[in-house]
């Protein structure tokens, strides 16, 4: 077995699969949007809701923000669980548009305190928090779904929360786009050999045990 860094982790990732180009989108509303309907369903199903509200708004911000909670919720139902997700994404809105949509001005407002103010809006929860803070707020953060845990257990770093393997994992060395391109390479890695039946041992990090990890200060 090697024992790699995260670094040299992510650099195997991306040689074997090349650039994730994720998060799948155009803009910052389109994204904050996805990582609210991608709850509890396959993406396919997340895409058909985000062409639903991109046929009524364009992605406007405006226009989604004069969108009734009813109106959001009928435009989503592809995604399932409609009535959670439609209030989400008007409590989402309504709190960016007292902003006027300036995602610095947010992220420099509220600084290492931003994740505790998205946490406290309705549907929110650790993971689609870290996505918006990685994608739309433009911070390192490392987002530890289901498919990193996976992973991560097969590197030899066993985590049996959410926040337990965040707070392991540093990304200090780390660039923004690196950081988001992580997270892209491990879900398509998680895709291809983790999900069903695990096949990691037939995958090119088979070989690999992790060193370098943080304190665990959960």
């Amino acid at each position: 077995m090697q024992e790699r860094t995260i670094k040299e982790i992510y650099q195997r990732l991306l040689f074997h699969q090349g650039p994730s180009g994720w998060w799948p989108a155009n803009s910052k509303v389109e994204i904050l949007l996805g990582a609210i309907l991608v709850q509890n369903t396959n993406w396919q199903n997340a895409a058909r809701s985000l062409e639903n509200l991109k046929v009524a708004t364009d992605f406007t911000p405006k226009r989604l923000c004069q969108l009734s909670q009813g109106e959001i919720r009928d435009l989503i139902r592809p995604s399932g669980f409609y009535q959670n997700k439609s209030r989400g994404i008007k409590e989402l809105l309504v709190f960016l548009d007292n902003w006027d949509f300036n995602y610095g001005k947010i992220a420099d407002y509220y600084g290492e305190n931003l994740r505790k103010v998205l946490l406290q809006l309705h549907g929110i929860g650790e993971e689609t928090a870290d996505v918006l803070l990685l994608y739309v707020f433009d911070q390192v953060v490392f987002v530890a779904d289901t498919y990193a845990r996976r992973l991560f257990a097969n590197l030899g770093m066993n985590s049996q929360t959410y926040r337990q393997l965040a707070n392991q994992i540093d990304l200090v060395e780390f660039t923004l786009t690196e950081a988001q391109d992580f997270h892209g390479q491990i879900d398509e890695f998680g895709k291809e050999w983790l999900r069903g039946k695990d096949r990691f041992g037939e995958s090119f990090l088979a070989d690999i045990l992790l060193i370098g990890k943080k304190e665990d200060h959960e």
